[in-house]
């Protein structure tokens, strides 16, 4: 098929560059003539783990092309997806984007003679496909959807496993106006051999939100757990969750073998969730649920607790020291999570500014992040420092804080923490690390939900 795709962010040109390997068309259309050049040169503008070596076989292929021009993407396609940002504002996400990218499209298919459908892949709350979207299509084109087709396809994609999730799903939700529409979108995934649910267009975006709202929530529990447990003392977090997660509820056994399903791995102790999705989404939902008289009291103490979570452990940490001001403390690890440049939420930010208000020196390391981070926060000498090698950020160090288990940061040997620090404390924020092999090597440890 046919396939425009409207914005070449992450989800946007993930879609475009899978869809593209599964054999479609795809025309990938940016406003920004540096992405579209870049895409044609056979680089991917965003970093994600094995998208560039498919981007380069598919643009080679022919079946992959980029451009500024939404008009000659549109005519000739048979759906348009749009791929756009839905960042934070003040009163909920910022459809500013979405309603472009829709009203662009509208003034398309006013001269477009063809059935064509205009799929919603942004994350956007209940009720904006099916009002906001339409209503603006409508106006544009002249046109009653149903002339036209009408989809809210949400992703479930995982930053640094974005091109496994898309290329192998666990399920395909599709939100659709009629069973045209419906019919058009099961065509464009008919190579995928996962369930194809058919839903209405609201309960489509309500899915988007509900599985991110759990996870989430599932990350925010498990730290509150561990501050009881931080607060009785002798208890173990990490030991506490690890014998709940063995309930055949949660993890079951196929011929005596645990299943150790991936949700399991959000019910751990650690520093808080960030990124691009969870914390906007959540956000989202609370205002969503506030505007319609529904206060969500769960995932607002979910959020609640995520935004508390680096603040304590900076507590304990001080508690140490008595004060921080004029310790060099390094913060290893900047993006949100391994496998991915992306610091957006990421708990190193509040650990930073935290650290920078109590009156630290911060030297913060991480494999590929750096760049992303000097742009948040800017490096000043004598006050915050970034490096790529972690030795130098651990040199003389008073304290180092482990905050994204890069898997070279989690492998640094506890010999290597005393050698280099000026006091060998090292905060465990992710509980990955092994305390009494720290403790023998001559490391102080401190560890989330544990005293």
């Amino acid at each position: 098929m046919r396939i425009a795709v409207i914005g070449t962010g992450y989800v946007g040109l993930v879609t475009g560059v899978c869809l593209a390997a599964k054999g479609h068309q795809v025309t990938c259309v940016d406003k920004k003539q540096g992405i579209v050049e870049k895409i044609s040169n056979l680089q991917a503008p965003i970093y994600e783990p094995g998208l560039e070596k498919i981007l380069a076989k598919v643009v080679g292929s022919g079946n992959l092309a980029a451009t500024t021009d939404l008009k000659k993407s549109i005519l000739p396609a048979e759906v348009s997806v749009i791929a756009v940002g839905t960042p934070q504002g003040e009163e909920g996400i910022n459809l500013e984007y979405v309603k472009n990218a829709a009203r662009e499209i509208g003034a398309v298919l006013k001269d477009k003679a063809d059935y064509h459908v205009v799929s919603v892949k942004s994350t956007v709350v209940p009720s904006t496909t099916d009002t906001i979207v339409k209503d603006i299509l409508e106006a544009a084109s002249g046109k009653r959807v149903g002339e036209f087709g009408l989809t809210m396809n949400p992703e479930f994609l995982r930053e640094g496993k974005a091109v496994a999730d898309f290329m192998n799903p666990d399920r395909i939700v599709i939100g659709a106006y009629d069973d045209k529409s419906f019919a058009v979108m099961k065509e464009v995934y008919a190579g995928f051999a996962v369930p194809i649910i058919q839903v209405n267009l609201r309960t489509a975006e309500m899915i988007k939100y509900t599985a991110n709202a759990l996870l989430a929530t599932l990350i925010s529990y498990s730290n509150e757990i561990a501050s009881l447990c931080e607060a009785t003392g002798e208890i173990d977090a990490k030991e506490v969750l690890a014998a709940v997660c063995l309930d055949k509820r949660f993890n079951p056994r196929v011929e005596n073998n645990l299943v150790n399903p991936e949700m399991i791995n959000y019910l751990q102790a650690g520093c808080g969730f960030g990124g691009s999705c969870f914390p906007k989404d959540v956000k989202a939902l609370i205002s969503f649920g506030r505007d319609r008289g529904c206060l969500p009291r769960i995932i607002s103490a979910t959020m609640k607790v995520n935004e508390e979570q680096p603040q304590r452990i900076l507590s304990k940490l001080e508690g140490k020291f008595g004060s921080l001001a004029g310790k060099k403390v390094a913060v290893l690890g900047l993006a949100f999570k391994p496998g991915t440049d992306d610091i957006r939420e990421s708990p190193s930010i509040a650990f930073i500014t935290g650290l920078l208000a109590r009156g630290a020196r911060v030297w913060g390391t991480d494999p590929i992040a750096l760049e992303n981070m000097r742009q948040a926060i800017p490096q000043v000498d004598g006050e915050i420092e970034y490096t790529k090698d972690y030795k130098r950020a651990l040199q003389g160090a008073d304290a180092a804080l482990l905050v994204t288990p890069w898997p070279e940061l989690i492998s640094i040997s506890p010999e290597r923490y005393v050698q280099l620090m000026g006091f060998p404390l090292v905060v465990d924020c992710r509980r990955v690390l092994d305390k009494e092999i720290l403790e023998r090597a001559g490391a102080i440890y401190l560890g989330v939900g544990l005293v």
